[in-house]
């Protein structure tokens, strides 16, 4: 009799059991992501400091979200990948409420550490980076002939500082058609060298998530069976 079907005492689950349970708390926890997301977004939209930035900073979730919706069951992503993209939504989200340089965390940290301005920022364009590393190495490796290795990684690299410098297009675009309306999108805060700072974070992004996260993010895309 196989391991899985033997009787145990009363009370106690058997390991078919617990492989079921366990398989639909999997099932769910991108719904317990994006009703985490969604009642942030919620949160921030309610009162922000400035409503045009708030709808420019929230743009990513409103477009990215519907499309990980529709795509759930055609194309599943890893746990590892659903819990980035849902901690940069929230990043995000909170960034649009009090605007970036307003946030109290980077206050807190701005205060704590002695900088001469918000970092919050910073820490959004890290994520920029790095989220978008396991985006982009999980897309590549399923769906291309790419698999673990140098190229790999540099491509992975070059796609991030691509979608690095597309942001700042955006940013530079809304200035020009905004005016004084964008100060707060760009959250430049007076530091010349912002968009250098912005794109460089993002870099550094994309290397440690690769560096740190690759062994755990091939474990799970072969429970996916692509890897």
């Amino acid at each position: 009799m196989a391991a899985g079907a033997l009787v145990t005492p009363a009370g106690h689950w058997t390991a078919r059991q617990a492989a079921r349970i366990l398989a639909r708390v999997k099932s769910r926890y991108p719904l317990v992501l994006l009703a985490v997301v969604a009642l942030v977004l919620i949160w921030s939209g309610i009162g922000p400091f400035d409503r045009t930035t708030w709808w420019l900073e929230v743009f990513p979730i409103l477009i990215g979200a519907p499309i990980l919706i529709f795509t759930y069951k055609r194309f599943p992503l890893t746990p590892l990948l659903y819990t980035l993209l849902a901690l940069h939504a929230i990043i995000l989200a909170v960034g649009g409420h009090y605007t970036y340089a307003r946030v109290p965390l980077g206050f807190w940290v701005q205060e704590a550490f002695g900088f001469a301005r918000n970092h919050y920022d910073r820490l959004g364009h890290f994520a920029q980076g790095f989220v978008p590393a396991i985006l982009a190495r999980e897309i590549l490796l399923r769906t291309s002939p790419l698999r673990p290795g140098k190229w790999l990684f540099a491509i992975v690299v070059a796609i991030c500082l691509a979608f690095s410098a597309c942001y700042e297009f955006i940013e530079w675009w809304s200035a020009l058609l905004g005016g004084e309306a964008a100060t707060d999108f760009l959250g430049t805060q007076g530091d010349v060298w912002d968009t250098q700072w912005d794109m460089f974070l993002a870099f550094i992004g994309a290397l440690t998530a690769q560096l740190t996260l690759s062994r755990i993010h091939d474990r799970q895309l072969g429970r996916l069976g692509t890897s």
